[in-house]
C-alpha cells in the first residue's frame, strides 16, 4: 500500500540523532555516502553497513521502517542485481540457452544490491530524524558562503524543503484517489500492460491538479505572510553546535578512514 511508503518522513523523537544539529547530520550523511562509494570490497562495505546499522539504532526507530524505506525502490533493486548478474565474467555456475551465471556475477550482484541498500536505509536516517524546518536552516546555513556569488541560497534551500515535505501528503492523496477509483469500478491489478498503464491515467490527471492547486494555495498564503525571501529573516530555533556533534562527527571520520584502510590491506 501507498501509505505504508516511510520515504522523507519525519518521525519525531528524543534520540541521540534527533537531538543533534542538522548541519551535522547532513555533513554526516556526504561522509557515508562516500564511504559506500569507496567501499571496493566486501569488508570494507560492510563496515560502512556498520555504521550505517549504529546510526539507525541511535535513531530507536522501528526497524520495520528499514524495510518501508526501500518498497518504492524494489524494481531498481532487481533490476541492479541482474545486470550485475549477468554481465561479469568468470566461472560458470549456471547456463540457460544463451544465459549464463557466474561466480563474479552473482558476488557482483550481492555488493551492488547491498551498496543500493545501505546508501537508501542510511540517507533515510536524515530525513527520519530532521524536521523540514531545521533541514531548511542547515542547509541554508552550510550553502551560505554561495551568497558571495549571488546564489539564491535560501531559494534553493526553501525549493529543497518543500518539495521533501509534500512527497508524503502526494502519497496520502494517491492513495485517496485509487481509492476513489476504485469505488467508481476502476481495476488497477488485473488485466494487460497496456490496460493497466491506462488505468493510471484517471489517477494521474487529479493527482496533478491537486498538486497545482495545493502550489497555488501555498504561493498564496506565503504572500499573504509578506514572504519576501530569506534577508532579514530570524529563525525560531537557532542551530547549536554541542560535544555529541563534534563526537559524531569524529566517529564518522573514524569509520571513513577505516574503509579506505581495509581496502588498501585487502588490495
Amino acid at each position: 500500500m501507498l501509505k505504508d511508503i516511510t520515504i522523507d518522513q519525519y518521525f519525531p523523537g528524543k534520540s541521540i540523532v534527533h537531538r543533534l544539529d542538522a548541519r551535522f547530520k547532513i555533513i554526516i550523511t556526504m561522509i557515508f555516502i562516500v564511504m559506500i562509494f569507496a567501499a571496493d570490497t566486501i569488508w570494507s562495505l560492510m563496515t560502512g553497513i556498520a555504521f550505517m546499522l549504529l546510526s539507525y539504532a541511535l535513531t530507536a526507530l522501528k526497524p520495520s521502517l528499514m524495510v518501508k524505506s526501500l518498497k518504492p525502490v524494489v524494481p531498481v533493486l532487481v533490476i541492479t542485481a541482474v545486470l550485475n548478474m549477468f554481465f561479469f565474467e568468470g566461472e560458470e555456475i549456471f547456463r540457460f540457452a544463451f544465459i549464463s551465471i557466474t561466480d563474479e556475477g552473482v558476488k557482483n550482484a550481492v555488493f551492488m544490491l547491498l551498496r543500493v541498500v545501505s546508501l537508501i536505509v542510511g540517507s533515510s536516517v536524515l530525513t527520519y530524524t530532521t524536521s523540514p524546518v531545521e533541514l531548511t536552516g542547515a542547509m541554508e546555513k552550510l550553502l551560505s558562503p554561495l551568497k558571495i556569488f549571488k546564489f539564491p541560497v535560501h531559494e534553493l534551500a526553501m525549493m529543497m524543503t518543500i518539495s521533501l515535505r509534500f512527497i508524503p501528503t502526494l502519497i496520502e492523496e494517491t492513495e485517496k484517489i485509487i481509492s476513489a477509483q476504485k469505488a467508481r469500478g476502476a481495476d488497477f491489478e488485473n488485466g494487460s500492460l497496456k490496460e493497466r498503464a491506462a488505468a493510471i491515467v484517471p489517477v494521474l490527471v487529479p493527482l496533478f491538479i491537486s498538486a497545482f492547486r495545493r502550489a497555488e494555495e501555498l504561493a498564496l498564503a506565503m504572500e499573504c505572510r509578506c514572504y519576501r525571501g530569506g534577508e532579514g529573516r530570524t529563525r525560531m530555533k537557532q542551530l547549536k553546535t554541542g560535544p555529541a556533534d563534534i563526537a559524531s562527527l569524529v566517529v564518522s571520520f573514524f569509520f571513513l578512514a577505516a574503509v579506505f584502510f581495509i581496502d588498501r590491506k585487502m588490495k
